[in-house]
């Protein structure tokens, strides 16, 4: 008798079909990703010369001679490295919440929400290097032109609206409010050009993740008498909580592939020439980032609801 099949059970079903969707990026991630890894743990620990004659590399094999120099001798790696940690600790909880909060107001139903969707996603089109490489030539085309009447206009709007921000922090100072809180959203504002536009991917998420949600539970909550507040808490935000995670995880991510530890690497590769001073850099900074995300990624974790 032939032996019948084991047919899978859904959640089987669902694993495999999660499987088969990031098996691109796993190939990807094989073929190039953990070779170029490798390498770069060989730069940092060797001196690379380039052979002009012959092409080609050169290593001479100097242990953690580039580590100790990245760490003891360099005048800015720290200082640097120190500012985008501190500038992620800032960013990643405020454009994770703007964005959830963003997209409640976007998932409503209201006239010309197309047009608002597409203006909040604008920003990560205008990102690109093809753009900006457009952009950047438009300026410089239009150098001593419409620029500067735009640039005298900017400066003479800036004045006219200008105002003590100084007396606003003394004035909530007064109110009893912690130092370090007032430290944190005045770091906030001054950023929030820059949360607005890294908030475009987040946005399109937690859409996505609002619309999945089942609308009798809100009818539910709305029959045994729950307010808007108690419904947010007990409702949207435990279902938006594995969203949340992979909101986190791209933000952290994003936030230091832009960092300006990240283009400090750059320089001394390509303008330095260090090799193995910029693959200490590297490594330093990927390796932060993976500790960040395991601890906030295994802290949100524990806190998350899954509903089947």
């Amino acid at each position: 008798m032939k032996k019948k099949r084991k047919k899978l059970t859904l959640l089987q079903k669902r694993s495999l079909t999660g499987y088969l969707f990031i098996l691109p990026w796993l190939v990807g991630f094989i073929v190039f990703y953990i070779r170029s890894l490798f390498m770069t743990g060989q730069f940092a620990l060797n001196e690379l010369t380039m052979d002009t004659v012959n092409g080609g590399y050169n290593l001479r094999f100097v242990g953690l001679e580039n580590f100790l120099y990245a760490f003891r001798v360099h005048g800015s790696f720290k200082q640097v490295l120190t500012s985008s940690v501190l500038n992620m600790l800032i960013d990643v909880p405020l454009i994770t919440f703007f964005s959830l909060f963003m997209a409640m107001l976007l998932n409503k139903k209201f006239p010309g929400r197309a047009i608002v969707r597409a203006i909040f996603f604008l920003p990560i089109i205008l990102n690109s290097e093809a753009i900006q490489a457009a952009m950047d030539l438009s300026a410089q085309m239009m150098q001593g032109g419409i620029s500067n009447q735009a640039a005298e206009l900017t400066a003479t709007a800036a004045d006219t609206i200008a105002f003590d921000v100084d007396y606003l922090i003394d004035m909530f100072m007064s109110l009893g409010l912690p130092a370090s809180l007032m430290d944190y959203l005045v770091a906030a504002v001054a950023r929030i050009n820059d949360i607005i536009a890294a908030s475009g991917v987040q946005i399109i998420i937690f859409i996505a993740a609002l619309q999945s949600i089942s609308g009798s539970m809100y009818e539910v909550a709305k029959i045994e008498g729950a307010t808007a507040y108690e419904t947010f808490w007990k409702v949207t935000f435990p279902m938006v909580m594995p969203h949340i995670i992979t909101n986190v995880v791209y933000t952290i991510v994003d936030n230091f592939s832009t960092s300006e530890v990240v283009q400090l690497s750059y320089d001394v590769a390509f303008k330095e020439f260090n090799y193995g001073l910029s693959s200490v850099f590297s490594l330093v900074s990927s390796v932060i980032t993976c500790i960040i995300l395991v601890v906030v990624c295994g802290f949100i974790q524990k806190r998350t609801f899954y509903y089947n």
